[in-house]
C-alpha cells in the first residue's frame, strides 16, 4: 500500500468544509484533525475574513528591518548607475561614500543586489581565463615609470569617417593622459600627441605598447621612428609578445570601459566624437573610483614626472671597444668595401658595431642589438637573442653599450 501523502492546503480545505456543514462540533473536529482548539478557530477565523486564498501559510519575515537600506540610498545608487552604466557596486558605494560621508552605505554584495532588482545588472557569459603570464618588463612601482600607448580598435562614425582612438594611460595609477580621435594611424599625426603629453606631463622611463604601427615595425629590432625618437629622449620601448595582449592587460580594461561608454553609439562627427573622449577622460581620472588603487580616483595617485620636457635629443654613446658608423640614407651601411642593407628607419642614425671574432659584427643602437654583419651580409637577430642581449645590459650598465636615459 502507497504512503499516503498529506497537503496542509488540502487538509485546512477539509477542515473549512466541514466547519461550513456543522455536523460535528468544534472539539471533534478539532479531535479529528489532530490540532488543538487554538489553531481551529485561527484558520476558521481567517477564512470567515479573507476566504480560501489565506488559508496558505503566511512569510514570516519583518514586515521591516533595521539595517535595511535606506530607500534614499536605493534612490541614490539608482541614479548614479543610470548616470554611470558601466560602474559596479563597489564604484558606485566609494563613489557615494566620498559624496556623502554621512550617509549610511550597504555592503557591495546587498548593493549589487539592489541594481539586480531593478533591472540595471546584465548578466555576461562566463569566460575561460588564461593563466597569468609575466615578462621581464620594467615594475610598475610608481607613476611614470611606465607609461602604456594603444590604439583602440577603429569604428565607423555616424557621418560615414574612421576613428581611431590612441591613448595613453600611467601604468601605475591608471592615469588617463590622452585619450585622442584621430583619421589615421601613423607617426606625422601620433608624434604631436606624445609631445603634448610629455609637455604637460613629463616624461617616462619606460613606454609599453604592441608591436603594430607607428610603435614598431618590421625593420630590425622592430625600431620605428617613434620608437628611436623615444630613445634619444632617454624613454626605453617595450613591446608585448605578439598575441598577448595580457602583457598590457590593465590598458587593454581601460580599452573596455572606454569602447563601453563612448562608442555605444558613436557621435556623428569626429569634433563630437573626441568631447565625448574628453568628458570621459575628465571623469575616469576624477571621478570613477579604481579598485587597484584602493576604490580612490587615478588623479589622487599621480604625480607629473621630475623628468621635464623638452630635451636635448642625445644621440647614442657606445664604449670605446666599438666600432660607430652612420646609415646612409638608402638604408646601408658602410662597411670595408661593401653596403650591407640595415634598413631605411635607421637613416641618419649613429650605430655600433661589436666584434664576435671570426669576421662577425654584433650591430647595435644604442643598448638595442638588431643584428649580425658577416662579410657583406647583415643578418637579423632572433627575438630570443635580443631579449637576452638587452637583459644583460640592462644589468651590466658599464658593460657594451653606455645607457642613454639621463639621471
Amino acid at each position: 500500500m502507497p504512503w499516503r501523502e498529506i497537503c496542509p492546503m488540502e487538509e485546512r480545505a477539509r477542515f473549512i468544509v466541514e466547519c461550513v456543514r456543522g455536523e460535528l462540533s468544534m472539539t471533534a473536529l478539532c479531535r479529528k484533525y489532530g490540532i488543538s482548539r487554538k489553531t481551529a478557530y485561527k484558520w476558521w477565523d481567517r477564512f470567515e475574513t479573507e476566504g480560501t486564498v489565506r488559508l496558505a501559510d503566511r512569510s514570516r519575515a519583518c514586515h521591516s528591518h533595521p539595517n535595511a537600506t535606506a530607500p534614499e540610498v536605493v534612490t541614490l545608487l539608482i541614479a548614479v548607475r543610470k548616470r554611470h552604466p558601466s560602474w559596479g557596486a563597489r564604484k558606485l558605494l566609494a563613489w557615494l561614500a566620498e559624496r556623502y560621508p554621512g550617509l549610511r552605505l550597504p555592503a557591495p554584495s546587498t548593493a549589487g543586489d539592489v541594481l539586480t532588482r531593478h533591472g540595471l545588472v546584465r548578466r555576461r557569459r562566463p569566460r575561460v581565463q588564461a593563466a597569468p603570464y609575466t615578462e621581464p618588463f620594467v615594475a610598475c612601482d610608481g607613476p611614470n615609470v611606465v607609461w602604456c600607448a594603444d590604439f583602440k580598435g577603429g569604428f565607423t562614425l555616424g557621418n560615414g569617417g574612421r576613428c581611431h582612438p590612441l591613448t595613453i594611460s600611467d601604468a601605475h595609477s591608471r592615469y588617463l593622459l590622452r585619450c585622442e580621435a584621430l583619421t589615421w594611424i601613423d607617426d606625422p599625426r601620433v608624434r604631436p600627441i606624445f609631445e603634448s603629453a610629455f609637455r604637460e606631463f613629463g616624461l617616462p622611463h619606460a613606454m609599453r605598447t604592441d608591436n603594430g604601427p607607428p610603435f614598431a615595425t618590421v625593420a630590425p629590432g622592430g625600431l620605428s621612428r617613434l620608437a628611436i625618437w623615444w630613445l634619444k629622449l632617454g624613454i626605453r620601448p617595450e613591446r608585448i609578445a605578439p598575441g598577448h595582449p595580457q602583457q598590457n592587460g590593465r590598458h587593454e580594461r581601460l580599452h573596455r570601459t572606454l569602447k563601453a561608454e563612448t562608442t555605444r553609439p558613436p557621435a556623428g562627427t569626429l569634433r563630437a566624437q573626441q568631447r565625448l573622449f574628453d568628458r570621459f577622460r575628465r571623469v575616469y581620472n576624477d571621478e570613477r573610483p579604481h579598485e587597484a588603487l584602493g576604490q580612490k580616483p587615478p588623479a589622487t595617485v599621480y604625480t607629473a614626472s621630475a623628468r621635464r620636457y623638452p630635451v636635448p635629443l642625445r644621440e647614442p654613446e657606445y664604449p670605446d671597444t666599438m666600432l660607430v658608423r652612420s646609415v646612409h640614407t638608402n638604408g646601408t651601411l658602410k662597411w670595408r668595401g661593401a653596403a650591407p642593407y640595415v634598413g631605411t628607419t635607421l637613416a641618419g642614425e649613429r650605430v655600433g658595431l661589436e666584434e664576435l671574432g671570426q669576421g662577425r659584427w654584433r650591430l647595435y643602437f644604442a643598448e638595442l642589438p638588431l643584428g649580425i654583419i658577416e662579410g657583406d651580409r647583415f643578418r637579423r637577430e632572433s627575438a630570443r637573442v635580443q631579449d637576452r642581449l638587452t637583459a644583460r645590459g640592462e644589468t651590466r650598465r658599464q658593460g657594451k653599450v653606455s645607457p642613454m636615459c639621463p639621471v
